[in-house]
């Protein structure tokens, strides 16, 4: 494995956690993960890079070792502030190439639209965004997040880390013994009881207040200047989200129309977490697009 380095910043008012691989100087790949993930889960990715590159990969707020949020909600205007910050430090008076996955996909697509002048090239892997909403949800949904604001929601605690890699594999069962075993410490830590607790703040399964406005969403990708590219699994499971797999692959594509340069690609043998499934493969498609 490539040895890669940790840092921590101050991001809004966060101390940050950001991971680094490759030599300072380099050309950045800056990687931003998804929901109940962190920044080391790009470990295998780096490794397949041939080129000189230095892979820039935080912990968003509220997941691995950066800090929670303040609030008792995530809102994800404020992922988009933060990731704002961190390319201000990182990068600040240059583009970046800018790599998401799923809910950090979702993030990369937002930022990129309503910062067309930051990104030089965008990679969305499996960003699909959510199934649409209608107005007249609201008033349930704001119901169901006030009902969320009285619970506490729990995160399990495991043994060891043994069965942090166990849990890993359940979630992806193409998830290899080493590889699983890697991820284990960088997705858990030991608590005062002797058992391990993932690495995520349980206020990030409540509802947020929000619904998902896909019209302002695609507003956002059809602002996007840098070309894109657009990565799914084929063996994907996120198609749960929006409905029966055909109505999906038509709202998909739907939403692909309204990127002006996207290049599409489908990643054979790959589910959702498909950085872990085929790093090598997805390196190539990186290597080659930046």
């Amino acid at each position: 494995m490539k040895p890669s380095r940790s840092e921590f910043i101050t991001v809004r008012g966060l101390r940050t956690h950001v991971r680094h691989w490759g030599r300072e100087g380099a050309p950045i790949i800056f990687m931003v993960h998804g929901w109940m993930d962190v920044g080391a889960s790009f470990q295998f990715v780096a490794d397949a890079l041939v080129g000189d590159w230095h892979v820039i990969a935080p912990d968003w707020r509220g997941f691995g070792l950066t800090d929670k949020g303040p609030g008792d909600t995530y809102y994800f205007p404020d992922y988009l502030g933060d990731l704002d910050a961190m390319l201000d430090h990182y990068s600040p008076g240059a583009p970046v190439n800018l790599l998401g996955h799923s809910m950090g996909g979702n993030i990369v697509g937002l930022y990129a639209g309503a910062r067309p002048e930051r990104v030089r090239r965008l990679i969305n892997l499996e960003g699909f965004g959510m199934k649409a909403s209608r107005p007249e949800q609201a008033p349930a949904h704001y119901a169901r997040w006030l009902d969320g604001l009285r619970e506490t929601v729990p995160l399990r605690s495991y043994p060891n880390l043994a069965a942090v890699a166990a849990r890993l594999q359940k979630t992806n069962p193409r998830l290899s013994d080493a590889r699983a075993a890697f991820l284990a410490p960088h997705w858990s830590k030991p608590n005062d009881a002797g058992e391990y607790e993932i690495l995520g703040d349980p206020a990030h399964k409540k509802p947020g207040p929000i619904l998902y406005r896909v019209e302002e969403v695609m507003a956002c990708w059809s602002a996007i200047t840098a070309p894109v590219l657009w990565v799914e699994a084929q063996e994907t499971n996120m198609w749960e989200w929006m409905g029966p797999k055909e109505q999906a692959r038509a709202e998909v594509d739907r939403r692909l129309g309204f990127l002006k340069d996207v290049r599409a690609e489908m990643m054979a043998e790959a589910g959702h977490m498909l950085h872990h499934d085929q790093p090598e493969q997805l390196a190539r498609l990186i290597e080659a697009f930046v």
